[in-house]
């Protein structure tokens, strides 16, 4: 992790501190996003299938989860069993208090303005999977949605390297009530999802993290006509601790490498006034890097880990708000202090106890956020994210007479005559 003293640093240095992963923008990389986002639109299920069997080496399969689930089930000691079931209440918990409720507005005697909130039609979700299929990313995307009361959900998730589906996937499936998933992932299943292919509809939008190359999908699908929305630019992971003084050195390397096994693309910082405490977290990273099973990772992410040293806590949330994590922790004393203090974060972790990890699995809040910045204006997702707000404006005939006339006034400053007469016509029918 390279170390950087941000008053030391004029406007450029302090951009080169903060700067993502060169691999994230890479032009080769958006470019073979493009080829394998045309083959599937143009070719459809046939572009799909031979994209997919490239690069996962299978062609896309429908797998029923619930025979799948059950192996799972099987297998899965009692405990890890409730371990998953409690993350589920917690999720669950959490998205039916926060959905939003609809609201009515008299904003003039007789002239009523309503919010009334829809759930989306049909929702893609991507779950990511390879060598580590991430099943709790399926409760934090299909609970939300499946409260919400979105119609239709379609998974997607790669395939394992025999070409079956996860039983721990098949298991988070069957608990939010999904009888089948795709078993594509990339750039491909991404596309198929956005514009249709075979089997495999096209969806109003598309939800999920994922590596560098479903993050560029993401982006360019949204970005074409006729593309779905998506929940939010969402690619490898990014974890920033700030931390004091006192910080427990033991528990923030557990942190910055709890992140860093992600991906070689993921990225982790530690801010802090205290070159002490800096000196103990990178003494603790390197003494735990080499007994992780995924070191190898770790330690790629770790080269594009920072350090940044700054005068006091202040100006550390400040590099906070500047670099807009997808995850802050604030390894701080009196961290509630501090909390208003953020205004560019996808989740914060308030205090030494809060764990990134406890929001990743059950704090009950989704773990799918924002990265590369996108958190100065994205929220992670939520059962909102899966609906869409509509307004409905009810007007009284008395109140049609007193608002006709300056409705019109207004379309005629505008020099929109058929509006005015629109108007007009409602105020000669009262």
């Amino acid at each position: 992790m390279n170390t950087y003293e941000w008053n030391a640093l004029d406007g450029r240095g302090r951009r080169e501190a903060l700067a993502r992963p060169e691999q994230r923008g890479d032009a080769r990389l958006t470019a073979a996003v493009e080829e394998v986002v045309a083959a599937v639109r143009e070719r459809g299920w046939d572009g799909l299938s031979a994209v997919a069997q490239q690069i996962d080496g299978w062609e896309p399969c429908p797998v029923e989860v619930a025979p799948v689930a059950a192996v799972a089930r099987r297998t899965l000691a009692p405990e890890q069993l409730a371990a998953i079931e409690l993350a589920v209440r917690n999720i669950r918990t959490f998205h039916e208090a926060s959905r939003p409720p609809d609201i009515a507005v008299e904003t003039a005697p007789g002239l009523l303005v309503r919010k009334v909130w829809r759930p989306i039609d049909r929702v893609g979700l991507y779950v990511p999977g390879g060598a580590t299929p991430l099943f709790s990313t399926l409760l934090m995307l299909a609970i939300p949605a499946r409260t919400a009361g979105v119609g239709e959900i379609v998974t997607v998730t790669p395939p394992r390297s025999d070409g079956s589906l996860s039983p721990l996937v098949a298991l988070a499936a069957e608990l939010c009530g999904i009888e089948a998933i795709w078993t594509v992932g990339g750039a491909q299943a991404v596309a198929a999802l956005a514009f249709g292919a075979g089997p495999i509809p096209k969806v109003d939008k598309i939800c999920g993290p994922g590596n560098a190359w479903v993050a560029e999908a993401k982006r360019l699908v949204a970005s074409m006509a006729g593309g779905p929305a998506i929940d939010m630019p969402a690619g490898p992971s990014e974890l920033m601790v700030i931390a004091d003084a006192d910080a427990d050195a033991a528990r923030v390397a557990a942190d910055l490498l709890s992140q860093a096994e992600h991906d070689a693309a993921a990225q982790v910082l530690l801010v802090t006034p205290s070159e002490a405490l800096a000196g103990r977290v990178l003494a603790e990273v390197d003494e735990r890097l080499p007994r992780l099973p995924r070191a190898a990772i770790a330690r790629a992410s770790l080269e594009q880990g920072r350090v940044v040293l700054t005068a006091d806590l202040a100006e550390a949330v400040e590099v906070a708000n500047v670099y807009a994590p997808e995850h802050l922790s604030l390894a701080v004393a009196d961290a509630e202090a501090f909390v208003p203090l953020v205004r560019n974060a996808g989740a914060v972790f308030a205090g030494g106890a809060a764990a990134e990890t406890f929001g990743d699995y059950l704090g009950g809040s989704s773990h799918v956020l924002p990265t590369d910045g996108a958190a100065r204006a994205w929220s992670g997702v939520g059962v909102y994210t899966f609906l869409k707000a509509m307004s409905v404006l009810s007007v009284s005939p008395e109140a049609a007479r007193r608002i006709s006339a300056p409705a019109a006034l207004l379309a005629r400053l505008e020099a929109l005559e058929a509006h005015a007469l629109a108007a007009d016509a409602r105020l000669e029918r009262v």
